[in-house]
């Protein structure tokens, strides 16, 4: 009687570096070029594979493709990356703010 094979399930969160630069570059509709530029820019570090090949998550993917929204609207790669730099500082620190007021008017406390 053959042995039963069950299914492995396959966990893959917006971490997990499943895309390689080809695949990347093609989810996005852009070059391997780009995902180098905004990699060079600082935006995202892509993971490395054991042959040193560069690997992205579906949490780098959603940030490359904001980069390159603005740069489809003329701006220029680097002023791209650190505008979406700084539109996730801003996200950050409205969350926190959220976070704090909660904390406060559960409490009962005037700000």
């Amino acid at each position: 009687m053959p042995a039963e094979k069950t299914p492995v399930a396959v966990h893959l969160d917006d971490d997990y570096p499943a895309y390689t630069m080809g695949r990347a570059a093609g989810v996005l509709g852009t070059t391997p070029a780009f995902l180098r530029a905004v990699g060079e820019a600082g935006l995202i570090e892509p993971l490395r594979s054991e042959g040193g090949h560069r690997r992205y998550s579906r949490r780098q993917l959603r940030i490359a493709a904001r980069a390159r929204e603005l740069v489809d609207q003329g701006t220029g790669v680097e002023a791209a990356c650190r505008i979406v730099f700084l539109e996730g500082q801003l996200d950050d620190a409205l969350r926190v703010n959220r976070e704090m007021r909660g904390k406060l008017d559960g409490r009962g406390t005037d700000i």
